[in-house]
């Protein structure tokens, strides 16, 4: 058997060594041989959840989206997460393109509303802009697009009833 793991061995390092040729250096390799990078996390505001989610929270630098029914506390997950970050002096962003933010609900949450960047867009294309060049700036540490079901297309808002649409 060792033999035969040495063989099979040998004709992976060569073919891992063309495909480095062909493809870049560090295209295709054993794990064991990357660095391993830890990931920093938002506390979500439940300790059961931050453990379920194996790092300790919403990972940064990565996109989450949190699905579920209408009314399913949704939005109410994202605005602990929120108030974790600010407690932590991060800075938040919350584009509410459902344009339904209740300030006071936020504030008994723990959100510091004075120091929240929001943003009620008037139509899809608007919130992903705002959100691209809030993230972009690299000054926000958590933004949160409440909701994708809420970013309607700009040609749906200003079209006709009547007028079809593909997709």
């Amino acid at each position: 058997m060792s033999a035969d793991k040495d063989a099979k061995l040998k004709a992976l390092k060569l073919t891992m060594d063309r495909m480095d040729k062909a493809y870049g250096k560090g295209t295709v390799m054993k794990m064991g041989d990357a660095p391993v990078i830890e990931v920093d996390a938002i506390p979500t505001g439940s300790l059961t959840l931050d453990i379920a989610l194996g790092v300790g929270g919403y990972p940064t630098g990565r996109v989450i989206e949190i699905y579920g029914p209408e009314s399913s506390g949704k939005t109410t997950l994202t605005l602990h997460a929120i108030a974790e970050c600010q407690r932590r002096g991060g800075i938040a962003a919350f584009v509410d393109a459902e344009h339904a933010f209740d300030r006071f609900y936020a504030e008994k949450l723990g959100i510091n509303t004075d120091d929240l960047i929001i943003s009620q867009p008037d139509n899809g294309e608007q919130a992903l802009e705002i959100a691209d060049n809030l993230v972009r700036s690299g000054a926000v540490d958590i933004l949160i697009i409440d909701s994708v079901a809420a970013l309607t297309p700009k040609a749906e808002i200003e079209g006709e009833m009547g007028d079809a649409r593909v997709g």
